[in-house]
């Protein structure tokens, strides 16, 4: 009995260790610095800023893209056809740009990074579009 009883519990255990399923798409979260050493030694990846366009205005990282957080539903955005591209995300302080990442790793979207807010960014910020 013992026999058949243990690797039906190692069956069991394993099954459970599999990838997730779209219903558990996740994105990763970083740290500030972490996410500048990315963007210092990878290419080819989107800066995602999720704040109001006004916001975005005001002042943003260099080279970002605005797309609102209020504005992510369930169709993937038309400015990011490629699912797997590196995408860094950011807000003002956190909060909406995890609720974006959130969003966008339910579509399908299979590199998403949050980072974090602006008020934590170190480095050089421009205003206009």
């Amino acid at each position: 009995m013992k026999r058949k009883f243990l690797p039906l519990m190692l069956l069991l255990l394993l099954t459970g260790c599999g990838k997730p399923s779209g219903a558990e798409a996740a994105y990763r979260q970083v740290s500030m610095q972490e996410a500048i050493n990315m963007m210092n030694t990878q290419t080819g990846y989107i800066i995602l800023d999720v704040r109001t366009q006004e916001e975005y205005e005001t002042a943003h990282i260099p080279g970002a893209v605005c797309v609102p957080n209020e504005s992510i539903g369930t169709t993937p955005p038309a400015q990011f056809p490629d699912k797997s591209q590196l995408i860094l995300v950011y807000c003002r302080s956190g909060n909406r740009s995890k609720q974006a990442s959130e969003k966008l790793a339910k579509m399908g979207y299979t590199n998403v990074v949050e980072f974090g807010g602006i008020r934590d960014w170190p480095g050089e910020t421009v205003s206009g579009n």
